[in-house]
């Protein structure tokens, strides 16, 4: 693989706020992932919900294993450079002819986190994600000022508070980041996205690595933590986690259960 493997990744994303489709992983490695997701909810009883959507990386190895996927962390080298942390893993699914969507929103909004230019999203489909199973949608040129937001806290908006953009946004310059199972797309995390419901037979599975470079603060105020996935940590600015030895160990249960509160709080008393 040559040293630079997207070449273009970088002045699209300083331009538009995203860049896309970058594949990472062959269909059947996808598929796989997908399997793994689909027994561990067998297991559960039904599908991922709540806390069980976020931080999932400290409860699952394939889930610590995939977000340290060397093709995945290639693509945001380019970006962050060698220095990378994952921040956050979040599964986004909408089931079969759902009603669930995602309003129109900036994701560094609510997260607390001093520098969005050292921040990167990676969002993985592990299912097709089309137009009509609801893929995301972004408005290029919008992540480069914070909109203002207003929470609705609306039926069958999958985002916490039901947050939206208030000002005018140009929906007819929207584009519709498509992908195939085990391809990526990168976006900033002031890009404007939403995504629509799904209105296939089939599960939209998605999940969104966010990955930041260790010289980014948290300014939420708690001690915040990520996990090093390449190269070096000089900063301290993170409590660093530990990775799990097999799924859902009790002491790692009890670590996200902090973790994932803290994250939780620290949004809602957000005005």
């Amino acid at each position: 693989m040559s040293k630079r493997p997207y070449p273009d990744s970088l002045r699209c994303f300083h331009d538009d706020g995203y860049y896309f489709p970058v594949s990472c992983l062959a269909s059947d490695e996808a598929y796989a992932y997908r399997l793994k997701l689909e027994r561990f909810e067998a297991e559960r009883g039904g599908p991922l919900t709540g806390k069980y959507r976020h931080k999932m990386h400290l409860l699952l190895p394939w889930v610590n294993e995939l977000m340290r996927h060397s093709r995945i962390l290639d693509a945001v080298e380019e970006i962050l450079g060698p220095d990378i942390l994952c921040w956050n893993t979040n599964f986004f699914i909408k089931e079969p002819r759902s009603p669930d969507f995602i309003s129109w929103h900036q994701d560094a909004t609510y997260w607390g986190l001093d520098n969005n230019s050292l921040q990167v999203a990676a969002w993985l489909a592990l299912s097709p994600s089309n137009v009509d199973s609801g893929c995301m949608r972004i408005i290029p040129g919008t992540h480069k000022r914070q909109l203002e937001h207003v929470d609705t806290y609306a039926a069958n908006n999958m985002l916490q508070r039901g947050q939206h953009i208030a000002e005018f946004l140009d929906e007819s310059r929207a584009v519709s980041l498509v992908l195939e199972p085990g391809e990526i797309s990168l976006h900033h995390v002031l890009i404007a996205h939403s995504s629509n419901p799904n209105s296939t037979a089939d599960r939209r599975i998605g999940i969104a690595m966010r990955y930041v470079s260790p010289r980014i603060k948290q300014h939420g105020g708690f001690r915040d933590s990520a996990t090093l996935v390449r190269g070096s940590d000089h900063f301290g600015n993170f409590e660093m986690e530990p990775r799990p030895n097999r799924a859902m160990e009790p002491h790692m249960i009890a670590l996200h259960s902090k973790i994932t509160s803290a994250h939780y709080e620290f949004e809602t008393r957000l005005v």
